[in-house]
């Protein structure tokens, strides 16, 4: 229950000061960017050092640089099928999480993850 609480305390601090920097940036589209994803990983992966030891918090990390570039590759596909293929939204959300998984777990199978 203390980890909970922990996770909730740390991730609020955390999340507000991300907003607050995204706040402050031009154009105000880096607010979205700062919110959630960059406070929340920073406050497992620091849970993930005081549980689990910091070789651990590496190998996690890199799962979450392997999920980071798999979106990328995701939202670029996703662009693609709306802009060229003029798909609606929801096949081509849906036909790009095929990309999505393909990279992340091809990144993950040939460079290894979390121990």
């Amino acid at each position: 229950m203390t980890e909970y609480l922990l996770r909730f305390i740390a991730g609020g601090m955390i999340v507000s000061a991300f907003a607050i920097l995204g706040d402050m940036l031009r154009p105000k589209s880096f607010a979205g960017l700062l919110g959630a994803a960059p406070s929340v990983a920073l406050v497992t992966l620091g849970i993930a050092v005081v549980q689990h030891g910091p070789s651990y918090a590496a190998a996690e990390s890199w799962t979450m640089i392997y999920g980071a570039v798999a979106l990328g590759c995701y939202s670029v596909v996703v662009c693609h099928l709306l802009m060229r293929s003029r798909l609606p939204a929801l096949p081509a959300t849906i036909a790009a999480l095929a990309a999505w998984l393909a990279i992340a777990f091809g990144l993950l199978a040939g460079f290894g993850g979390a121990a």
